[in-house]
């Protein structure tokens, strides 16, 4: 979905989250799984971070929130430069820790790991030594979002910077779906974003998805956000 469709800003007494996933890097690049290796951005990612960040400024959050690892803590700067921001680092905010599938490709998880891949294929965790269930990680990302939420006003926007599986199952366990219902949800492109709506007491109130994997429209990264 293109920024250019992006809703407009909620008011009363609905407080907004955007959600944006890193820049890329080289791992991504690779396709090698990064859980919680301190990979830095490539310079595609330094270019989509960069990109991506005045569109993140102009919903005028009030707060920014970043996972703690270096891809997403250098995209949160790009963010932090347009919005004038200073980041917070939650480690709350991780991917997935990945255990012994940390750096392989597909190809290489399914030569050590066959059963683990092909429950991984079926959209099921067969969880290896290290590696965090979908259940851990749902807990311990919405855990930071709830606060993140009730740290600002009725008709304020905070913004978070995060890791593609975190975004995907935390904002999943926010909205109470299953596992299984949030694998319709399209992983996230790097540096797409989602936006989140609460509305009523951050203890008892609602959450909805207002939006979901918007990126910058040019594809080669040189448009501007337009004048509104």
């Amino acid at each position: 979905m293109s920024a250019q469709h992006m809703p407009g800003a909620a008011s009363g007494e609905v407080r907004r989250l955007v959600v944006l996933r890193h820049g890329r890097t080289a791992w991504n690049a690779e396709g090698r799984a990064q859980g919680h290796s301190d990979v830095s951005l490539d310079r595609s990612g330094h270019a989509e971070a960069a990109a991506a960040a005045p569109w993140i400024a102009r919903l005028s959050p009030v707060a920014l929130w970043s996972s703690d690892l270096a891809r997403a803590r250098e995209t949160a700067a790009y963010v932090a430069k347009e919005s004038g921001l200073d980041p917070v680092f939650d480690a709350r905010l991780r991917e997935f820790a990945l255990g012994e599938r940390t750096g392989l490709t597909n190809a290489e998880f399914e030569a050590r790991f066959p059963q683990q891949y092909a429950a991984f294929r079926e959209g099921r965790w067969d969880p290896l030594p290290g590696m965090e269930t979908t259940e851990e990680l749902a807990a311990r990302v919405s855990a930071a979002l709830v606060d993140l939420v009730a740290s600002i006003a009725p008709g304020e926007t905070a913004a978070v910077v995060a890791h593609g599986g975190a975004i995907k199952v935390g904002v999943s366990a926010l909205l109470g779906w299953t596992p299984e219902i949030a694998q319709a949800l399209r992983h996230p492109v790097n540096c797409g974003w989602a936006l989140l709506e609460h509305e009523g007491p951050v203890s008892a109130g609602r959450w909805r998805l207002a939006a979901w994997n918007l990126s910058v429209p040019d594809p080669d990264f040189t448009s501007a956000p337009p004048v509104r």
